[in-house]
């Protein structure tokens, strides 16, 4: 069996039988690598996995033209994937996953299930939004603490660890990178929406007034929003907490939270702050 980035070889038979994730790149299409998207052509059916990340309409609309037909695979067929791996078995089945394959737990169960069931397993890497936000934010890398997600509320439960995780990572001289929410319903059945910077540090705000760990002074912490990171629309913006939460357009978001800056991050961040009055 076949595990992790496998070599790759054209032949006249095509890709080899197996379930083969496939890394698009963060957003534009154009940031995917000429060896995905030869086994991508290669494989003989092509899935998109539509819920733990997404492409942006223009770029799911070009998808097609880059590796051929494909079909959305969402939550249930991705956590029960029984048909997919039957026709693994017998063919190459490509799951083509935005930004990079592996980072999510459902996609390292997939490799638990081929491995069990004697399924050629394949892993081809795509750039990742997580690189090129801290890449773009001008924050070093070394000092960036353990990422989060930052969740959507369910009805009155509101978890309060990603918040705590914030604040021990700043207590470090840490920076945190906070992902935002895609999916509302935390179903993963339906098109997901993503969560709007005002609606993730209102969220933030919300879990500090719950938290053990309470701190005043949440909407005047120091961050970085960056949006639809590798697309054309790319947007990488400094401010507080407050101004950043008032800024609007977009598709999908993250969040810098700094710590206290080091050597030359405070210029670095000034360079990239948005009017007070900004907010589109």
């Amino acid at each position: 069996m076949g595990s992790g980035a496998a070599r790759f070889t054209m032949t006249d038979d095509g890709v080899a039988p197996g379930l083969w994730l496939i890394g698009l790149g963060p957003g534009d299409l154009d940031h995917i690598t000429e060896r995905a998207r030869r086994v991508a052509i290669g494989c003989s059916k092509r899935y998109l996995e539509g819920y733990t990340a997404v492409l942006p309409p223009a770029e799911e609309g070009r998808l097609e033209s880059v590796v051929g037909a494909w079909e959305r695979l969402m939550r249930d067929g991705v956590e029960s994937p029984e048909s997919m791996l039957e026709e693994a078995r017998v063919d190459a089945v490509a799951l083509l996953v935005v930004g990079d394959p592996m980072q999510a737990t459902t996609h390292i169960d997939l490799e638990e299930r081929c491995a069990e069931e004697g399924i050629g397993f394949h892993v081809i890497p795509g750039l990742t939004a997580t690189a090129l936000a801290v890449s773009l934010s001008g924050l070093q890398s070394y000092r960036f603490g353990r990422q989060v997600t930052i969740p959507f509320s369910d009805g009155n439960y509101l978890p309060t660890s990603p918040f705590e995780m914030i604040c021990r990572n700043m207590e470090a001289g840490m920076h945190t990178l906070a992902l935002l929410d895609l999916d509302p319903t935390g179903m993963g059945l339906e098109q997901p929406r993503p969560m709007t910077p005002g609606e993730a540090i209102d969220h933030l705000v919300r879990m500090n007034e719950r938290s053990e760990v309470f701190n005043e002074s949440v909407e005047e912490w120091n961050g970085l929003l960056l949006s639809d990171l590798g697309t054309e629309e790319e947007r990488v913006v400094s401010g507080s907490m407050h101004t950043l939460s008032q800024i609007e357009g977009g598709h999908i978001h993250a969040l810098i939270i700094a710590a206290e800056f080091s050597g030359m991050e405070s210029e670095a961040f000034e360079r990239r702050r948005v009017s007070e009055d900004t907010t589109e």
